[in-house]
């Protein structure tokens, strides 16, 4: 995003990538520790904890190119955003679960959609920018 591109369009498809990127990690990571008989819930946050990194690089140095940044500036922001994430997304899904018909399938893919859209706009607007 340049200072004339203040909705993020040049940067919104590279976010898109790159979560996509993360979210193969975050499941592939998580089933190859299930496989090794890791139990499903603490499969999912080492799940996380590697996709973490592919999302924080990825986001950091290609959508937001913020590499001029440090990393005592823009990491401690991104992790507090990904777990803030990590349990807006489980907490959401619970709740869409629990208090409404919709099938579980489509609550989680407004709830990804939901917290996606969020992460964008605070990496946008707070992790990735010089203050």
């Amino acid at each position: 995003m340049t200072q004339t591109d203040p909705v993020g369009a040049r940067r919104l498809p590279r976010f898109i990538v790159v979560g996509s990127l993360a979210a193969a990690v975050h499941w592939g990571t998580a089933n190859l520790l299930m496989l090794g008989q890791m139990a499903p819930l603490l499969a999912n946050v080492g799940g996380f904890g590697v996709a973490f990194v592919v999302s924080y690089l990825g986001q950091r140095h290609w959508t937001f190119t913020a590499g001029h940044l440090a990393h005592r500036h823009t990491l401690p922001r991104y992790f507090l955003l990904a777990c803030s994430g990590f349990a807006g997304n489980e907490a959401l899904f619970y709740l869409l679960l629990r208090y409404t018909p919709l099938p579980p399938a489509i609550a989680l893919a407004l709830v990804l959609g939901l917290v996606a859209v969020a992460t964008f706009l605070l990496s946008r607007g707070w992790v990735f920018v010089r203050r």
